[in-house]
């Protein structure tokens, strides 16, 4: 679950932050565990609720115009798999918080847009636009990364 907790947080001590906060919210809630599905996935969707809340606690999203939307272009060059995963978990931490926040529930957690948008209440299209921004700026890290590596 540190996993979980480091893919949305912006360093190890807010990491630790939420961890710890989502073992206490499991132990509370134990006794709602209904037995449906795989405990794991019951325990990963508290840790993903519990972000999520100190992501909101923050307030980072900023909403977007449509014009800002319509001007960001999402091609994503996929080198990633030259990286090893824990570069990849660096450079994630290293986006804003509201463009990696949008970034792992769309990318890992495999939310909607409009899943997203209720979650962080945010539109729809400022979700869109924040995972477009997300990629941008990915490529870009990626790319640096890419070149001082191969220095």
């Amino acid at each position: 679950m540190y996993g979980v907790c480091l893919r949305y947080a912006g360093n190890t001590e807010e990491a630790q932050d939420i961890l710890q906060e989502g073992f206490i919210k499991v132990y509370k809630k134990l006794n709602s565990y209904r037995h449906e599905g795989s405990f794991e996935g019951w325990i990963r969707r508290i840790f993903v609720n519990t972000a999520i809340e100190h992501f909101r606690r923050k307030t980072y999203l900023q909403p977007v115009t449509d014009h800002h939307e319509n001007t960001i272009e999402g091609k994503f060059l996929s080198v990633l798999d030259d990286l090893a995963a824990k570069d990849i978990m660096r450079l994630i931490q290293e986006l804003s918080p509201g463009y990696r926040t949008v970034f792992n529930l769309y990318v890992v957690e495999g939310y909607t847009h409009k899943e997203i948008g209720e979650m962080l209440n945010i539109s729809e299209g400022t979700s869109k636009s924040q995972l477009s921004r997300a990629k941008v700026i990915l490529q870009g890290m990626v790319k640096t990364f890419l070149e001082e590596r191969n220095k």
